[in-house]
Parts: structure tokens; sequence; C-alpha cells
């Protein structure tokens, strides 16, 4: 196979440093008190793009000649590298069109177009939409920019790990998320660098490619995929890359859905920083890592998420947390009750945020009506204690799905 040199390597990191700005390591006391480790962050959502992807797009551009970059450029992409080569395209003064899946967020699309780019939305995951610009850069005699299986674009990612090596040269493990190039050259490079450092790739249960390809022994492709980390929500993995995944990484873990809601909410409380779903993985996945007392480097990989799915994150992250709970009780409909209830609540120090009174759930309303009471709580004990005082005053609490 075409081999991924130091050399190549030391140009990227020099490159990319023309497209963007400095993530120093950010050390959390949050994650190193719950890991029992020392945890750092690589903070590449700080990017002028918001992700990392403008580092293996601006590399792979340089890489090109310039017949190749005047003809235009094109790729597919569910949003980070959609912006990379975007940015990177205006930098280089040339056209560039980019494919985006349907269900790409909102500001994803939005910032890739105000980079310049034409935006073409086609195809539920990023696959169909990957087919569907290389048909358009055959038809039209565009120059294709894949965004994760092209030894170029790897390199480009790889500067990441120059960067961490070079603040922490200690480092023991670096996460990173599968996808874009990004393990095959954060992998690689780390290894070229220093082989006892241990790279574990992050990939979401719901669309864990590598990890089934891995176990094959070949790439092979999922039936489907489902996962809020959209961008990482790939069927296949690169089969260029895949040999030096299958070298270079020493483990895969994965990630289910529920562990990236409560990392949302942890980077919002503990470090004040938006972290896209995808870029989470890592974060996610120290728990999983059954080491203790060593440096790690969690890569977060990206922050474009839209406010929509930001606050939808938070509101169900609350509810994991217990946080927020709903409570129904059955209770007489005569004046008095509800104080009774609210009353007990308070001196539990819950805090009421919203009652659904249902006057229908019984025939006899004077008998029992149904109170459905969202309230705000410190945490799973706190929510207990709340419980148990409203199950002493005979109320027959039945926790209901949380409807804000």
């Amino acid at each position: 196979m075409e081999e991924l040199t130091l050399k190549s390597f030391e140009e990227a990191a020099e490159k990319v440093k023309e497209a963007t700005l400095p993530t120093n390591l950010v050390y959390s006391e949050y994650f190193s008190s719950q890991t029992g480790n020392r945890v750092y962050l690589k903070p590449e959502n700080m990017q002028y793009t918001g992700a990392y992807k403008v580092r293996g797009a601006y590399y792979k551009i340089s890489t090109m000649s310039e017949e190749a970059r005047q003809k235009g450029l094109i790729t597919a992409s569910a949003g980070n590298h959609a912006q990379g080569v975007a940015f990177a395209a205006k930098k280089y003064g040339v056209k560039a069109t980019v494919v985006m899946p349907t269900t790409t967020p909102l500001i994803k699309v939005n910032r890739t177009k105000g980079y310049g780019a034409e935006v073409i939305l086609y195809g539920n995951v990023y696959d169909e939409a990957c087919e569907y610009a290389m048909k358009l850069a055959k038809e039209k005699g565009l120059t294709f920019v894949h965004p994760f299986d092209d030894l170029d674009v790897a390199t480009g990612q790889g500067s990441i790990a120059m960067e961490i090596i070079k603040e922490l040269p200690t480092v023991d493990y670096i996460l990173v998320p599968i996808g874009g190039g990004f393990a095959t050259g954060v992998s690689t490079l780390a290894k070229l660098l220093n082989p006892n450092i241990k790279v574990i790739g992050v990939e979401p249960a719901g669309a864990n490619c590598l990890q089934e390809s891995l176990k094959a022994g070949k790439v092979v492709t999922l039936p489907t995929v489902s996962t809020i980390a959209d961008g990482t929500a790939v069927k296949t993995p690169g089969s260029k890359l895949f040999p030096y995944l299958q070298k270079n990484l020493d483990d895969i873990i994965t990630v289910p859905d529920e562990d990236l809601i409560v990392a949302f909410l942890d980077m919002v409380e503990n470090h004040k920083m938006i972290v896209e779903n995808s870029g989470l993985l890592t974060v996610a996945a120290l728990k999983q890592l059954d080491v203790k007392d060593k440096k790690i480097v969690s890569i977060l990989s990206g922050g474009n998420m839209d406010v929509i799915t930001m606050s939808s994150v938070v509101q169900q992250g609350l509810v994991q947390r217990s946080r927020i709970f709903t409570v129904s009780v059955l209770l007489p409909d005569k004046p008095g009750e509800l104080v009774r209830v609210a009353s007990i609540i308070a001196e539990a120090n819950g805090n009421v945020i919203k009652l659904e009174h249902n006057q229908f759930v019984s025939i006899n309303r004077k008998a029992t009506v149904e109170l459905r009471i969202t309230i705000e709580a410190f945490g799973h004990e706190h929510k207990d204690e709340i419980v148990d005082k409203l199950e002493a005053a005979g109320l027959r609490p039945r926790i209901v799905k949380v409807n804000i």
C-alpha cells in the first residue's frame, strides 16, 4: 500500500497553519476526577469552521495542480468537511460544490453556503450524497475531494497528533472519533512519533462500520445506520485507509446515543463549550477506558450543532440525570389538594416547573383526578426523596414520560 510518511505529515503540519487556529490542550479537572486519569481536551470545535476538517481539506487542495483546482471542486459531506472544503476553496479562489444529505443540520448548510460554496441536498445519509457527488464530478469534469478515503486528507488531519505530542510529549492515550481520515492520520503519525502511545478509535454504537470491518478483517458495509452523531453516520469505512486503521489503532470503543446526551451536558456545565454529538464521542468513551493514572487526550472534533438539536439534547440530558422528571399523582378534586401536593414538593426542595390537571381519568372526578407535575431536582437521589415523600402522603406517585 502507499505509505504515509513522517515527511508528508511534517509538511502538512506546517501547511495547515495557514488555515487553522491554534487549539491548545485544555486540562479537565472534571473528567480527570471522574476517571482517575489526567484528561486533556483538544478543542477542534474552536476552529474557524467549527471543526478539524479544514485541516485535511486545505492540505489536500494544496497538493493539487492549478489545473485540477481551476476545474472546480466537488465533495460530499454531512457538514464539517463541507465547510472545510468551502473555506479552503475560498482561500484558493476556486469554486466549490458540496452535496449534503437532506438530514444535515441547518447550521452546517448555511455556514457552507456562507463560505461561498454551492450546496446540493441529496439522499438521507452520507453514502447516498457521496455517490451523487461522484456522479456529478464525472458528468461536469469537477475535481472530487473525498471527505475521508484519501491519503492527503488523512495526512492533513494527522497534523493534530503532531500538535498534541509537541504540547504533551508524555501522552499515554489519544481518543479520536472515527471518520474523515481523522483516525488514520492521528493514529499513523502518533505511532511514527512514539509507538508506545495508545490510540483508541471511537464511533457511535449505531454506526460502528469500522468495528464490524475490523472484526471481519475487511471493509464491510452496514445495512443501516442510526445515531444522533450525524458527522459519523457512515455505512462503509474507507478502503484506502482501512489497512492503516488495522495497523495503528489499538482498540475501538462504541458509544450509545444516550451517553452522548449526558456528555453534552457535562461539557456545557463544566467547560462552557458547545461540542457536537460526533465531537463528544471521545468524551463519552472516557468511562469505558479501563485505565488509571494515565495522561489521556480526548479530541473534540467539532462544535457545529443547530439550536433546535442543542435544546433537545439539553432537555434529554437533564431527564437522564433526573434533574427534570414528571410524576403522576391521583387525588380528589377538592380545594386544598393542589396546595398539599405543592407543599410536599417544596418541603423536599423540589421546584415545580409545569402542572397538568386531568379531570377525566375517572368517571367520578370528586373521588379521583390526575395531576402530572414536572419537577426540577438535583439528581437521582433527590428525585427518589421527592417521590418517597409523595408516596408517604398517600398520593400513589408514578413516574411518567417528561413532556415539556
